[in-house]
């Protein structure tokens, strides 16, 4: 199944163009679902930002920091468990789909439990949101929000798992339509419940965290419902294997668990930067939370990219054809860097413009808008040169992720984060100093990551990694 995503010919008749193996129109048929399936996150990120901009720019602002928080612990475990992409791509690639079905649960029972553990979150919350020192008109709203996402964790993480069953064999337009059902119910709960419509209570942000929850259940029940067809059930084994294997599930935790680090250092990294950011005055923590907004609006297709490439990568090593990942590799990297191009000239060109959606309704609302969109466009230019890096970030780690190579991503972030972003921040909030300078030390971040990415992948240490198991299966490349 998965060879006809990535192997086979456009179309049965005589003649009909092939999709050659590592080329563009092989990557984009993978990708696009993929892409789109990112920008119906974009979409529920921009129109929850937008939403709360307009019911009170405090609770947009109170927004992002609760997220952070949420993310903090969340991205470890959502990575960790969506790992089965991998384990699934080179079981394919390996041509063992008896093995496809017991790698997903595998996923799925970590899934659940990480779920139900991160209900801790909810008594927690106050606590930690009062680390940060914020105002305290927007410390409440903080916990308020983190509260509600705590909530969504368990169906986000099973949903996770279960994406990773078809996006792993090339089915990425099932994960779209999975995407689709989640951020319809959240969009349209969201516009209930925060200005409190139909009969509904006044929630606001609040509103905004339950529809989160909503949605987030929506998609998990329908992804589970479609991985249990028949047809799947037949041929990969996706109720027989339902079995906890401590074998398998060890190896996901060995791959996938730094993988999840990685990300929790990542987001760990961004959080520390925004409570100190926030430090700084209101002005400041709004500008920063607009711009990461924009950039997460902005950068979130691409990671449909990097997934893919994750993808072919794994297939590929699966059947022993590391030249072809490799190649899907560098493809990848040529639409990833054109598109986050045409990104950082609009974020020169037309600052103004992308903040405008923004603008609250409420003319009391409008000086405290005003000071946050006064300092965006400086912060924008920092955003536009590091953007170009992220693509560089995204193609290389995610090829390395799709290898097993999981360990050097996460040492990596660590080693370089701290000097080069942190404690530069820290240093130069202590010292009363300005908000771009923080900024100054986000892009040099950044751009340190993708050198050092780009060196590991021409090292082609990646090539002789894999995630399962050997098989005889493994021996015939495909």
């Amino acid at each position: 199944m998965a060879e006809r995503q990535t192997l086979a010919t456009e179309s049965n008749s005589p003649g009909a163009p092939t999709a050659v193996p590592g080329g563009s129109k092989e990557l984009l048929k993978l990708a696009l679902p993929l892409i789109v399936s990112q920008s119906f996150m974009t979409v529920q990120v921009f129109v929850d930002t937008v939403l709360l901009s307009w019911h009170d720019p405090l609770e947009m602002a109170a927004s992002f920091p609760a997220v952070m928080w949420y993310w903090l612990f969340f991205g470890l475990l959502q990575v960790t468990a969506g790992y089965t992409s991998t384990f699934v791509a080179q079981y394919t690639g390996a041509k063992r789909p008896h093995r496809v079905g017991a790698a997903v649960w595998q996923g799925i029972h970590f899934a659940i439990v990480a779920g139900l553990l991160f209900l801790v979150m909810v008594p927690a919350a106050p606590f930690l949101i009062a680390v940060s020192g914020h105002p305290a008109d927007i410390q409440p709203l903080e916990a308020t929000y983190l509260k509600c996402l705590a909530f969504a964790a368990l169906p986000m993480l099973v949903m996770g798992a279960i994406n990773g069953f078809f996006s792993g064999r090339g089915q990425t337009w099932t994960v779209l339509g999975i995407e689709a059902v989640g951020t319809a119910v959240n969009i349209a709960l969201a516009l209930v419940l925060i200005f409190g419509r139909l009969g509904f209570p006044e929630l606001g942000i609040e509103g905004a965290g339950w529809a989160t929850v909503a949605g987030s259940w929506a998609a998990a029940l329908f992804a589970l419902a479609l991985m249990l067809r028949r047809k799947y059930r037949d041929e990969f084994g996706t109720l027989a294997g339902w079995k906890p294997e401590r074998e398998l599930f060890r190896r996901l935790m060995i791959y996938g668990g730094p993988a999840g680090m990685q990300v929790f250092l990542d987001v760990l990294v961004f959080h520390c930067f925004t409570v100190l950011v926030g430090n700084l005055g209101f002005a400041a923590l709004g500008a920063t939370t607009l711009t990461i907004r924009l950039n997460m609006i902005a950068f979130l297709p691409m990671m449909g990219m990097g997934q893919a490439i994750c993808i072919l990568v794994g297939q590929r090593l699966g059947g022993n054809r590391p030249d072809l990942a490799e190649k899907s590799t560098y493809t990848g990297l040529k639409w990833a860097f054109g598109y986050m191009c045409l990104i950082a000239l609009a974020y020169v060109t037309i600052p103004s413009l992308l903040v405008e959606p923004f603008r609250p309704d409420k003319p009391e609302e409008q000086e405290k808008f005003a000071a946050v969109v006064a300092l965006v466009p400086t912060l924008l230019l920092c955003v536009a040169v590091f953007s170009v890096a992220d693509a560089i970030n995204v193609s290389f780690a995610f090829a390395l992720r799709g290898a097993g190579d999981t360990k050097y991503v996460t040492k990596l972030t660590f080693a370089l984060a701290w000097p080069l972003m942190v404690i530069p921040t820290a240093i130069t909030v202590f010292m009363g100093g300005s908000v771009y300078w923080c900024w100054v030390f986000a892009t040099l971040h950044i751009l340190g990551m993708s050198a050092c990415f780009w060196f590991r992948f021409r090292s082609g240490k990646w090539k002789s990694m894999r995630v399962i198991e050997p098989g005889v299966e493994c021996e015939q490349p495909v």
